[in-house]
């Protein structure tokens, strides 16, 4: 039983029913961190805009970005957002076969040479902050990669922390 009250999609009214709208149309469903977030329309309205800014990145595409959301979610163990994130990557043409190679070393993910790059910058950093030199910084740029790719590239994965703990907290499941 979840230990907050979320907005229903038949109740939803403003941002929130707008939002939930526009997951039905496009997704068929709406995700459980966005059900969540329902209950404060401030921060449903923030990660609303987060996903609307992502969609229209100039350089990270689709499909970079659900690599580092599955991985993220993979790594904090966040259940629900290791199947969305998963179901995704099957949509873009992944197998199990292809996603258990990547759980395992990122680098055997199907993405162009310099997605890798970041997808494994991005890895490194959730894992162990401390870790990123100033050589890891220098390959990203090397592959083409900017500050504000990199900036934005690893907010979108430790976006995924905030979520994973507010649903373990809220018993959201």
């Amino acid at each position: 039983m979840t230990l907050i009250k979320t907005v229903a999609f038949e109740k939803a009214e403003g941002i929130v029913k707008q939002g939930y709208q526009s997951f039905k149309e496009k997704l068929g469903v709406i995700p459980k961190p966005m059900e969540m977030m329902s209950a404060s329309p401030f921060l449903f309205e923030s990660q609303l805009k987060r996903i609307q800014y992502y969609s229209q990145h100039p350089t990270l595409g689709f499909a970079l970005l659900t690599h580092i959301r599955y991985l993220a979610a993979e790594t904090l163990k966040f259940p629900f957002c290791m199947k969305f994130n998963r179901e995704m990557l099957k949509k873009i043409g992944l197998t199990d076969t292809d996603i258990s190679m990547m759980t395992q070393d990122p680098e055997k993910c199907m993405l162009e040479t310099n997605e890798t790059a970041m997808l494994e910058f991005v890895m490194k950093a959730m894992k162990e902050p401390g870790s990123v030199t100033a050589e890891d910084i220098d390959i990203l740029r090397q592959h083409g990669w900017n500050d504000r790719d990199m900036m934005d590239a690893l907010a979108h994965g430790v976006n995924m922390v905030d979520h994973a703990v507010m649903m373990q907290a809220f018993q959201i499941d």
